[in-house]
């Protein structure tokens, strides 16, 4: 059985690429358009890791996984940060929200194939 990610980022052209890469890896892929979207696919369906952008229309990603941390469901999933942010204090607070990774857009697909190997399988 495949497993899931949920890939949640403003803009349509990266999660197409996004989702584009994780299918051809076998993964099934939800996409979000924001963390409010996201937030609302996550509770209506499970998925084994969460892949989110930070800056986003209605809710952001460090929002989105300080609320998803909070859902029994949530606690333990992983959830990488995919973002334009590199500072190590977004990256510190990526890490308190409860982010378990952080990837730098531009992103290599082959370098995201990888980290979600690592992480789930």
């Amino acid at each position: 059985m495949a497993k899931t990610i949920l890939a949640v980022d403003d803009s349509s052209s990266l999660r197409q690429m996004v989702a584009f890469s994780l299918k051809a890896a076998g993964y099934n892929v939800l996409e979000a358009v924001d963390g409010q979207d996201g937030l609302d696919k996550a509770r209506q369906q499970s998925v084994d890791l969460v892949l989110t952008d930070q800056n986003m229309p209605r809710m952001d990603g460090l929002s989105l996984i300080k609320t998803l941390r909070t859902l029994p469901t949530y606690a333990k999933t992983p959830i990488l940060m995919l973002t334009t942010e590199s500072s190590d204090e977004m990256k510190a607070k990526g890490r308190a929200a409860g982010a378990n990774g952080w990837l730098v857009k531009p992103f290599d697909p082959q370098r995201l194939i990888e980290v979600v190997k690592k992480v789930i399988g």
